[in-house]
Order: C-alpha cells, then sequence, then structure tokens
C-alpha cells in the first residue's frame, strides 16, 4: 500500500511533459552510462539526440550503448521511445567517448579536445556525474575528491566547451547547460580559505560543498552569458532522494537501514533524472536561464547561494588558479 501511495504521489509530483524531437541535436552527459545519467542520456537518445556518453568506464559506456539498443529491439517501454531508440541507438555509438575522469584535469581537457576535433556542434551538457560520502581523498591535483570531481572537473568543462555551446545556440533555440546539485546544498558551507577541508574533513560536509559550488557557479555563468547576449542557458536541477551508487560508501550498519527506507522513500534513478531531462528538453525552458529547478518547477536554493559577491569570489579563485587559466586559454 505504501508503495501504491508513493507512485501515485510521484506521478502526480514529477514532470510529465511530452518533449518535442531533438532531431541533429547533440548532447554530452556526464556519469552517462549508469544511474541518473544513464537514463538522461537514454531519453534524450529517444528523442533523436546524438547523445555522447561521457564517463570513466569504457565497459560500462558500451554496455549502456547496447543496452539501449536491446530495449529497442525486445519492445520495452513505451512504444513513442522505442520506436526512435533505433535511430538514436544508431547515432550513439559513433558519437561514444566512452572516457573522461573528471577527477583529472588532464583527463578533461583531453576530453574536450577529442570532442572538438569531431567538430560538431554542442546542444545540451548535462553536469551529472559526481560522488559522495567518500573517505577521505585526494584527486591526481591534489584536491579534496568531492571538491574536484563534483566541482572544479565540470567547472573546466563547462568552460572549455562554452565556445562550442555559444555557437551552436541561437537566440530562438539556446543551447542549455544543465547541472545536477543536491538539497545537501541548503546545508553547504563554502570556506575560500579551506576548500579543500584540509583542517577538518568532513565527507557529508565536503559533499554538501561541492553542491553548493556548483549553484554558485551556475548562477554566475548565466549573469555572465546574459551579459554577454549569448544563447546559452545555465540551470541547475534537484533530483531529490534517488536510489543510485552514490551510496555505496555508506557503512554497513547504514547501508541495512538505507535499504527499506530507499524502497519506500528514494527515487528510482528514472525519476530521479526527470528534472534533469524537462530542463534539458522542455520547451517551456527555452531561453530560460538562472533556475534552480526541483520536480519540474522552479523553487528556491540556499539563501547563500544568491550571493552575487560569494558567486565572483568563487569564480576567480578558480580562474586564479594559473594552470586552470592557462587550459582555457589554449582551447
Amino acid at each position: 500500500l505504501d508503495r501504491c501511495y508513493r507512485e501515485i504521489f510521484l506521478f502526480l509530483l514529477l514532470p510529465r511533459t511530452v518533449f518535442p524531437k531533438q532531431i541533429g541535436r547533440v548532447a554530452i552527459v556526464t556519469g552517462g552510462a549508469k544511474g541518473m545519467g544513464y537514463e538522461t542520456a537514454r531519453h534524450l537518445t529517444s528523442l533523436g539526440m546524438h547523445v555522447v556518453i561521457a564517463g570513466n568506464s569504457e565497459e560500462e559506456g558500451l554496455a549502456a550503448v547496447r543496452k539501449i539498443r536491446e530495449e529497442n529491439s525486445k519492445g520495452k517501454g513505451n512504444s513513442w521511445v522505442c520506436r526512435n531508440a533505433d535511430q538514436a541507438a544508431g547515432f550513439l555509438s559513433p558519437f561514444l567517448q566512452p572516457f573522461l575522469d573528471l577527477s583529472s584535469l588532464k583527463s578533461v581537457r583531453q576530453f574536450v579536445r577529442m570532442f572538438k576535433d569531431r567538430r560538431l556542434p554542442l546542444h545540451i551538457l548535462v553536469n551529472n556525474a559526481g560522488v559522495m560520502l567518500v573517505p577521505e581523498r585526494q584527486t591526481e591535483d591534489g584536491f579534496e575528491l568531492h571538491f574536484g570531481l563534483n566541482y572544479l572537473g565540470h567547472f573546466l568543462l563547462t568552460n572549455l566547451l562554452l565556445d562550442t555551446l555559444k555557437q551552436s545556440g541561437s537566440h530562438d533555440s539556446c543551447a542549455r547547460v544543465v547541472t545536477v546539485s543536491s538539497a545537501t546544498h541548503y546545508v553547504g558551507v563554502l570556506n575560500l580559505e579551506d576548500l579543500q577541508s584540509r583542517s577538518c574533513y568532513c565527507a557529508h560536509g565536503a559533499y554538501a560543498q561541492s553542491k553548493l559550488a556548483l549553484v554558485l557557479f551556475s548562477y554566475h555563468l548565466q549573469q555572465k552569458l546574459t551579459a554577454g547576449g549569448f544563447p546559452v542557458t545555465v540551470n541547475v536541477v534537484d533530483p531529490g532522494m534517488v536510489n543510485t551508487d552514490l551510496y555505496q560508501n555508506l557503512c554497513s550498519p547504514a547501508q541495512l537501514v538505507k535499504r527499506p527506507v530507499a524502497w519506500l522513500l528514494f527515487r528510482t534513478p528514472a525519476e530521479g533524472a526527470s528534472t534533469a531531462i524537462y530542463a534539458a528538453a522542455s520547451p517551456t525552458m527555452e531561453g530560460v536561464g538562472g533556475c534552480y529547478l526541483y520536480n519540474g518547477q522552479r523553487a528556491q536554493s540556499s539563501i547563500i547561494s544568491y550571493d552575487e559577491d560569494l558567486q565572483a569570489q568563487l569564480w576567480s579563485f578558480d580562474f586564479s588558479l594559473s594552470w586552470v587559466d592557462m587550459t582555457l586559454k589554449s582551447c
């Protein structure tokens, strides 16, 4: 009975928009081989987009392509989706770039060079990949892992692809950047003096900080794009509590508690991806940027996320890192 109530609740709450065809448009989805990223890639593919699944496992990326094709061949799911999946899956393989390690700025640079070498447009960038509750660890560049992968990797990726997004968008059909944050950003604290959480490490605090940084970055980037008159919109989405591999780092007792709670309360990856898909493909989001979306509707993010001084300070901090600045100038 509880499950039934949950399904009714989600049916009424989550966006149920019928999206128009997206033939010829190109999308990149980070973390697109599994979880919410896979569901986002699968749905955008069903609309006719060329989807680049960007992840750190070639095996998982190829498996995602095979799964889309298998779904089509067996006629599973919505018939309208399956009719388009054959064409879309055919597009997907040639454009599959399976390796992108967002914890490595070198890997981000290589990925962007490979993508640009193909001279493709880019209409949709979905910054979806992430890690959560990871024990204290640094990236190869020396950054705390949550900050380095969840935030800085996407910061660099987005900036390196901005020129392509600007060229691909038009004023009646903007290119779109969709960044997946989390409700944990509401409790996030951004300490510019200790973004690496070296003074006192807390996995939940580091995760919350990285998700707050993504909101701040997205708002500031939209301001810059609007001021420049560029046809690119940037929005942030909150997927809600979703049952994905992000919870794999919970301790064993917490894992036992999480299973029944997730069954009753958590959303499936497909449900969690619905707002990102809405932001990426809905006609009602055309030309709309600088928003925080939850359940397919505009919502208020944390008070601190609207602090324009903090947004600018974070932006300046990232660009003050000489190796990031040189990277942007070289691409």
